[in-house]
């Protein structure tokens, strides 16, 4: 048996997903017996990753594909026939991972399998007793044997129930999931002219290395938009359906509940509300879209980890786009309507509150990043006016964007203004004048003197802002460039 140094082609174009490596380096090189299992969604780029993992190393890549799993064992053992010398005999696929770790005996060895899930039976049942008859040839097999394995999968749903407590191969397995790139990741991807343009490239990609791809290289992003996404021909132009479609049972209700939080983050109330279904209906799909890492429930950073006033955001921005922008309009784009044209009559006016959001990720992270000692919690706040002014109507609700804590007080607020025009002092004086009575009216504690206020914009300050700020210890003005040059 003689198992080929694994040879990836494009090695030399893998970018970033250095701290992934590293942590597979160190599985590879210590005497850990447990099987990775990979998983992330469709797109994240998992399959780029475990190639870039095995190039270089005694490894074999076998990819399971939908279909009868008879068929694909063949295809397997077809695939094992140059390595082991001979074509194994697969009956089930106990005798695909029997066949692999002796591929192991004398050498140390890589084995991949891509799609793992598709070679699993879908009745609950008959894939217990499968996955029992695989934990049997991993503690039969792996003492005698240096192959390691991975085990890749998209279908997040999948891939949790063979790590689950009650999965046969509990305790066996390494939980390894690979999460979109993050703003600092994403920057070898885009090529933009100026932060504003860079901040709205990461916007709509939602950090999938495909999209990166689509959307941010050169060109204008206007165009870059309407070739690939608000055009019927593009090539990301049916892609959330896609990917709902191949990992979801009933992907109209999840359709339904992404409509509704496109624009804006909602509370379970407001959903239920909304799609009328009851909330106890509706908590299993929206775990499942957690899962997915589409969506995310948050609270504000004050409350209680058991409270229960969570509200849902979709957090892919790619995602956001689409349901926003394309969902609404693909009967038109497919009848005819121009790209162009839906850009400048919906997207265009809108645009600025897509960014937003992005922009307040962003922020965050340049607190937390320049300002940690400061504030060791970092997140947002929302919560009811001040009494007097709900019971006049004049404002029923405020939000802070941008609220650290330390030691259990606010030391710090910030406001992000992705706006075309100058923050003026009147922002300076709401936020005194409004949100932080609101926050003491809680109960929250407040860090004595006031919190530490930064003010982040897009646009610039007016100069009556660049006045105060000078004037004032507690205040911090921040532009786009230096919010951007911490990602560079």
């Amino acid at each position: 048996m003689a198992i080929q140094t694994f040879k990836w082609p494009l090695a030399s174009e893998f970018l970033n997903r250095e701290a992934e490596l590293a942590q597979l380096g160190r599985w590879w090189r210590e005497r850990n017996r447990r099987v990775v299992a990979m998983y992330g969604r469709r797109r994240v780029g998992k399959s780029w990753l475990f190639r870039a993992f095995a190039h270089e190393k005694p490894a074999i890549v076998l990819v399971a594909e939908e279909g009868a799993r008879g068929a694909q064992l063949t295809k397997l053992a077809r695939a094992l026939e140059e390595p082991l010398g001979l074509r194994p005999d697969l009956a089930d696929v106990p005798d695909l991972f029997r066949a692999l770790y002796r591929l192991g005996r004398e050498k140390k060895t890589l084995a991949v399998i891509d799609e793992f899930p598709h070679l699993m039976p879908s009745a609950q049942k008959e894939r217990r007793e499968m996955l029992t008859a695989i934990q049997a040839v991993i503690e039969e097999e792996q003492d005698s044997s240096q192959t390691k394995f991975i085990l890749c999968g998209s279908q997040i749903s999948s891939m949790e129930r063979l790590l689950a407590e009650e999965s046969p191969l509990h305790g066996r397995l390494y939980r390894f999931f690979v999460s979109p790139l993050g703003p600092d990741e994403c920057v070898p991807f885009i090529e933009a002219d100026s932060a504003r343009d860079w901040v709205e490239r990461f916007s709509v990609s939602g950090g999938m290395p495909m999209y990166l791809d689509e959307l941010g290289r050169g060109g204008s992003l206007k165009e870059l938009l309407g070739e690939n996404v608000l055009s019927h021909l593009g090539i990301l132009f049916e892609e959330p359906r896609y990917v709902l479609q191949q990992e979801l049972r009933r992907p109209a209700i999840y359709f339904s509940i992404l409509d509704e939080i496109a624009s804006g983050p909602q509370a379970l109330r407001d959903l239920s509300n909304a799609l009328g279904t009851p909330s106890t209906s509706l908590t299993e799909y929206l775990r499942t879209l957690q899962e997915m890492r589409i969506i995310d429930r948050e609270l504000p950073i004050t409350s209680k980890e058991n409270s229960t006033g969570y509200r849902y955001r979709l957090t892919d921005g790619f995602f956001r786009f689409w349901f926003r922008f394309v969902r609404p309009y693909a009967s038109e784009l497919e009848a005819g309507l121009k790209p162009a044209d839906l850009w400048t009559a919906e997207v265009e006016p809108a645009f600025p509150e897509h960014i937003a959001p992005a922009f307040e990720v962003l922020c965050r992270r340049w607190v937390r990043a320049n300002l940690g000692s400061e504030a060791s919690r970092v997140g947002s706040w929302w919560g009811p006016a001040l009494n007097e002014l709900r019971a006049k109507h004049e404002r029923e609700t405020e939000e802070i964007d941008v609220v650290g804590l330390h030691r259990g007080r606010v030391s710090l607020v910030a406001e992000c203004k992705w706006t075309s025009k100058p923050i003026s002092v009147s922002l300076l004086g709401e936020i005194e004048k409004y949100k932080l009575p609101a926050l003491a009216q809680g109960g929250i504690k407040i860090k004595k003197g006031g919190p530490s206020i930064v003010l982040f914009s897009r646009s610039g300050f007016t100069d009556g802002l660049k006045k105060a700020a000078q004037e004032s210890d507690r205040l911090r003005l921040i532009g786009i460039e230096e919010v951007i040059s911490a990602e560079d």
